[in-house]
């Protein structure tokens, strides 16, 4: 499938925006380490489940200084009910030693820095710096990773690549407002099994449709 030129990358954006007007990012968070814990709990997992831990998780350990002083185990069992629990639970604490050992008890707005810590990659470094600090991201997820490809705003396979296709066909001030409606866009009507062209905002512009329609046109 060919790629989206500039212009039509930025109607697709456009257009979705319009469409999902609730874009946002969908975990809940008063602060950048509440955001970052949030983040990293979230992989392989829902953005719901995760909200529906981080409230008391947030309230018996208070900012990073609160984690560091907890152990991987105790934290753990406080967060069982999402994916990969043990490893997040470490990952965390590790993170929360260095942040008040090495930063005061900040989290850094540099996303290398981010990258760094125990458990946080790309992804989740620009998620952070994009919703916490306002410094223009694209993080790309499982959804952003299909919706972009599908759609025609990048071709690869690889998350990096379409990160940087993506991110020089659109101004930076529209990369993170596009992550959050291509996520939306995913979850309620590009879905990974069936999508629903029928319904879709932008189906006249995007090159899977427009492929699935010409194939359905030389079968008549």
């Amino acid at each position: 499938m060919a790629e989206l030129d500039r212009e039509t990358s930025v109607r697709v954006v456009e257009r979705l925006l319009e469409a999902y007007p609730d874009a946002r990012c969908q975990l809940h968070f008063t602060t950048p380490f509440e955001l970052l814990v949030a983040t990293i709990l979230s992989a392989q997992c829902t953005d719901e489940r995760v909200n529906m831990v981080t409230p008391r998780l947030f309230a018996k350990y208070r900012g990073p200084e609160g984690f560091a002083k907890a152990s991987p185990d105790e934290v753990a069992e406080d967060i069982r009910e999402v994916g990969l629990f043990r490893s997040k639970s470490k990952h965390i604490v590790e993170t929360a030693r260095i942040l008040v050992d090495e930063y005061g008890g900040e989290v850094p707005k540099s996303r290398d820095r981010l990258m760094e810590l125990p458990g946080v990659g790309r992804k989740t470094a620009n998620v952070v710096v994009s919703n916490a600090y306002g410094v223009p991201a694209f993080a790309v997820d499982t959804h952003v990773q299909r919706v972009t490809n599908r759609i025609g705003l990048a071709k690869s396979n690889d998350p990096l690549k379409t990160e940087q296709q993506v991110c020089a066909k659109l101004p930076p001030e529209l990369w993170t407002k596009a992550h959050h409606a291509l996520i939306l866009h995913g979850r309620r009507v590009c879905t990974a099994r069936k999508p629903k062209c029928h319904i879709c905002p932008v189906a006249d512009l995007c090159q899977c449709a427009r492929n699935q329609a010409e194939q359905k046109a030389e079968q008549v």
